[in-house]
Order: structure tokens, then sequence, then C-alpha cells
């Protein structure tokens, strides 16, 4: 989807937008600017489609949606918010998420993170910014090679940054693709 004119005179760069699914986007928007985000509008687009875009207290764009049909949702390996208050993050996404949260984890020189579940399963974590990050949510895609899905970013014309393992021994490419919307690759 090309940005919104107005978000490229603010200097927005390329970038996913997460969209989370709730009851009630007017509610939901509302309960999370009074924890101090801020609104960027909503709409309701032609195939009913109704959302509003945020960007939480943290920094990070997201968005909160309720579809009148069902969107095919291509599923991420794992979700990472870089904030810039991880433990203000983990309070307002478990209170108006109802978000479970784990035992947060140390990787050294990549920061300390606090992984989050729903239905019982991990399926990201939220990590403080770092020197050269700034805040966003960070969609790492499932592939079976990290080395080869890596040299078809680079092909594409995209950048391939750090490589680290996970403690649980996944590897993961951080890339930003040709445009420079930042992702990661996860084997």
């Amino acid at each position: 989807m090309k940005l919104h004119e107005q978000a490229v005179a603010r200097g927005a760069r390329p970038h996913w937008l997460g969209y989370l699914g709730v009851d009630d986007v007017k509610r939901t928007a509302a309960a999370f600017i009074e924890r101090g985000a801020t609104s960027f509008g909503q709409w309701i687009n032609p195939e009913g489609l109704e959302a509003a875009v945020l960007r939480d207290p943290g920094g990070a764009l997201v968005a909160v949606a309720k579809s009148a049909r069902e969107y095919p949702s291509p599923e991420s390996a794992w979700c990472l918010l870089h904030t810039s208050n991880a433990e203000r993050a983990t309070t307002d996404y478990r209170d108006l998420f109802d978000w479970c949260f784990g035992e947060a984890f140390d990787l050294g020189a990549h920061g300390r993170f606090h992984p989050f579940a729903w239905d019982a399963a991990d399926v990201g974590a939220m990590t403080e910014l770092r020197p050269g990050v700034h805040a966003q949510w960070l969609f790492h895609f499932a592939v079976r090679d990290v080395d080869l899905a890596a040299d078809e970013v680079r092909a594409s014309g995209g950048v391939v940054g750090d490589v680290v393992t996970t403690p649980d021994g996944k590897r993961v490419a951080i890339c930003d693709d040709p445009q420079g919307a930042a992702f990661a690759l996860m084997g």
C-alpha cells in the first residue's frame, strides 16, 4: 500500500503495519489514546474493514481493526516491538489486548526481551530501543533457509544487516526491503 501523502510530508519511511483484531475499534482506539497513543484517524475501506491507525505511547505505529469479512492473513513467525519503554508497553498491551507475558530474557548487546503470547503460544516480544533502531514493530517471516532467503533479499535490491541466533537456536536475519521497510527472516 502506498504511504499517505501526509505521512510522506512528515518524513515517514516505508514500513510494515500490523493490524490487531478488536471487537470495537472506536473504544479500543480511545482507550489507547487515553494511555498516550496518537491517532492518525479511523476509516472503513470498501471491503468493510474498519480500522484506526495509531502511534502507541512508545512511538511504534500499529492499527486496530474489525473486519466485516474474513481477510487472508499471512502469519508472521514472530513480532518484535522496539519501544522507548518496554515495561509500559507490556502493561498497555496486556491491559488493552489481554496478552500474556512470560519471563524476560537477555540477549546481551541485543537487549532484554519480554515475550508475549495469545492463545497460549509465544508470538513475539518487546524490547527497549537500541542506538540506531527506531520505535517499530519488526515482523519476522519464517523461511526454510535464512542464508538462501537473505541472498534473495540482496538480489531484489534489499539490504541484509545483522544475523543473530536466538536462545532456542533459530537464526534471524534483519533486513530492509528495496524500499527501506524493515523486516526479519527467521529460520
